[in-house]
């Protein structure tokens, strides 16, 4: 249940009706309201366990960054940052909006296909603030707090990668190596001999060069919901600049026909199945996917909010939002395994975000449209189209 405005005191006359708060109390809401988002990400990331996770022990997380778009000078904590959407490898595009850390919750859906990546917390990157990757570490070590009996698999692209060196508490990293990075053997045993023994071994050739010289093993991996045959070759090495402490698995897939080029990944659990890395890594697109439904579907970039709290907790609430119209969904609708199908999409074969808020609306909708007409005078043959019609514009 989401929080109640805060009352609004003034004349009735600026009042829609009575026992309504006017318009611009919403937006106080978010500004001045006396809540705590930390208190309903908490709520909703134990509810997210509780009913995805029953009985496991190993929770599978996400972590990235997304710009979320404004307009004026004045909106707080926002900020020129890179658009990564925009940008090119030879062209960087800057735009102002409020930049935000996310953490998600990797889910597999009971009707199979791509995870879902539901948002268990977020954090405000400010410029002169705490860094990204500081950021992240404090969500995750929230996150061990909240879950004092659960391990934690984290994936991030290569720009989290250095999480892995910084001590996160019962958390395995899978990541992006570069591939020209400078890899070495563990440091050879001490010889006895006086002076300061060595921290590294030899080095070793870059990954690219040792992909050149792979022995691959050819495997069937699940990638994004499909199967696809790829060759991998794993090895543990020490990444020095990264992690001088502790050796990692570097991990290398390769397309057998050539269309893809090699991915680089590597993880801190040395025992780790080299497949299992790929098809972690490749799940890490469910966060993109929810960051694409909160701005297209759940317009988390227009709320109007400029001034203190607002700009931050309203870019939050309407990631909240999203994990909990999917949790809704999968508890209550999961196990359907039919839904409207649209002419156009023939070969869609699994529900989308906009199916859920979809199913959403008709349930909330349908008793309140109806609830003043009496039962005889409703036609279903009517009702069920207009309310079907509806869900799906809105």
């Amino acid at each position: 249940m989401l929080p109640v405005p805060p009352h609004d005191h003034r004349p009735d006359r600026h009042r829609r009706s009575r026992g309504t708060p006017a318009h611009d109390a919403y937006h106080r809401f978010f500004r001045a309201g006396a809540w705590r988002p930390e208190l309903a990400w908490k709520a909703i990331a134990t509810a997210a366990v509780r009913a995805l996770y029953a009985g496991a022990k190993v929770l599978c997380l996400d972590v990235d960054d997304t710009l979320f778009h404004k307009s004026g000078r004045k909106v707080e904590g926002a900020g020129n940052f890179r658009d990564a959407i925009r940008s090119t490898h030879q062209r960087l595009v800057y735009a102002l909006g409020l930049n935000l850390v996310v953490l998600t919750l990797r889910v597999r859906p009971p009707w199979g296909g791509e995870p879902l990546g539901l948002p268990i917390n977020v954090r405000l990157f400010r410029k002169g603030g705490p860094t990204h990757n500081e950021l992240a570490q404090a969500m995750l070590e929230e996150m061990a707090g909240w879950f004092p009996e659960h391990r934690f698999v984290l994936c991030g692209d290569g720009a989290y990668a250095s999480l892995a060196a910084v001590g996160l508490p019962r958390t395995q990293v899978v990541s992006r190596m570069r591939r020209n990075a400078a890899v070495y053997e563990p440091a050879p045993p001490r010889t006895g001999k006086r002076g300061r023994p060595r921290k590294k071994g030899e080095r070793l050739p870059s990954l690219q060069a040792l992909a050149a010289q792979a022995s691959w093993e050819r495997h069937e991996l699940e990638l994004r919901g499909k199967k696809v045959t790829r060759l991998v070759y794993a090895r543990p090495v020490l990444w020095y600049r990264m992690w001088p402490d502790r050796q990692v698995l570097a991990v290398i897939v390769r397309d057998p026909d050539g269309c893809q080029a090699d991915d680089y990944f590597f993880t801190t659990d040395l025992s780790a199945r080299p497949s299992w890395v790929a098809e972690t890594y490749a799940g890490r697109w469910s966060i993109e996917d929810t960051f694409r439904n909160t701005k297209q579907f759940l317009r988390g970039e227009d709320p109007q909010c400029w001034r203190g709290k607002g700009p931050e907790r309203a870019a939050g609430l309407s990631l909240w939002i999203y994990t909990t119209v999917w949790l809704w969904y999968v508890i209550t609708q999961g196990t359907t395994t039919s839904w409207p199908r649209l002419p156009w999409y023939g070969s869609k074969c699994t529900p989308s975000f906009l199916d859920a808020l979809a199913a959403l609306r008709r349930v909330l909708w349908r008793g309140r449209i109806f609830a003043t007409s009496h039962p005889r005078m409703l036609s279903p043959k009517i009702t069920d189209a207009l309310v079907e019609t509806l869900a799906r514009a809105a």
